[in-house]
């Protein structure tokens, strides 16, 4: 059975503001759509492969690759939970989950 997702408050904020940001520096929405598009396939991913992530230092943590972002999760009985959306070119150490 497939688990329900739930976002993090902070977690779709930051998909939003990704997405904001590349509207903004190309100027139209084209890049914006390819990567919903790919976030949306890699929750399907999470979906069907909850501990394919890498695990963290926190428990029930797991970290997966999506392009340049990095996936937060916790993996729960009934439910994933997405804890952060991570642009893997920034400093690691302003990374706080």
């Amino acid at each position: 059975m497939a688990k329900r997702v739930i976002w993090s408050l902070r977690a779709k904020e930051e998909r939003r503001e990704i997405l904001a940001y590349w509207v903004e520096r190309t100027g139209d929405k084209t890049y914006s759509r390819k990567l919903a598009k790919a976030f949306r396939e890699k929750i399907k991913f999470i979906i069907r492969n909850n501990y394919a992530g890498t695990a963290t230092d926190i428990d029930n943590v797991r970290v997966t690759v999506c392009g340049n972002y990095l996936f937060f999760y916790e993996v729960d009985k009934e439910f994933i939970k997405i804890l952060s959306v991570w642009d893997g070119r920034r400093n690691p150490e302003d990374l706080n989950l």
